[in-house]
């Protein structure tokens, strides 16, 4: 028999994507207003993978990712979802978003992304909200599956996501310590 325990706090990750450079740092303000200070900020990266958001948000899109030095629970990912689903209306223009948000954790084993869309590898969560498996660790490495996206499966996303990923075990074993 498995006894249930709590969750290991995860380490909050995000992704920003608009064709507007002030628009990602505004909301930038937002969020670190709401979910604390960042303890990683990407340099501003070409989004030229898909044209998926092209038709709503224009053409030369721009990235950013983030991660927030406060770790949160796993559990809390559809609020956060829901929470920054809604900072993108306040950013849009009628229906067209002006702004992408994709929140997600990292944990030791896997990174998560929360989506509003299900499928086979996204098990619902709850409050309309589904959690994408994107990549798992595996073999010193994440490790992309047939379903990761492209832009998360490049090497200089992996790379991101292997420093990430052993800054936020450093980061867990110092809070252990310390309890």
């Amino acid at each position: 028999m498995s006894c249930p325990r709590i969750a290991a706090p995860v380490n909050l990750v995000m992704s920003l994507i608009a064709t507007d450079r002030e628009k990602i740092c505004h909301v930038l303000a937002i969020l670190m207003d709401r979910f604390g200070e960042t303890d990683y900020l990407s340099p501003y990266l070409p989004f030229d993978y898909t044209s998926y958001y092209e038709k709503e948000m224009g053409h030369t899109l721009v990235r950013r990712f983030v991660s927030f030095g406060r770790h949160v629970p796993p559990e809390t990912l559809p609020d956060v979802k829901n929470w920054t689903n809604d900072l993108e209306k306040r950013f849009s223009e009628g229906e067209l978003r002006q702004v992408n948000i994709d929140p997600g954790y990292i944990a030791a084993a896997h990174l998560i992304l929360a989506t509003g869309k299900g499928y086979t590898h996204r098990p619902y969560l709850r409050d309309g909200i589904y959690a994408d498996l994107t990549m798992m660790y595996c073999d010193g490495s994440f490790q992309s599956l047939p379903w990761s996206y492209p832009d998360y499966a490049a090497a200089g996303a992996v790379d991101m996501l292997n420093t990430l990923r052993k800054k936020y075990l450093w980061q867990l074993k110092k809070i252990r310590k310390e309890t």
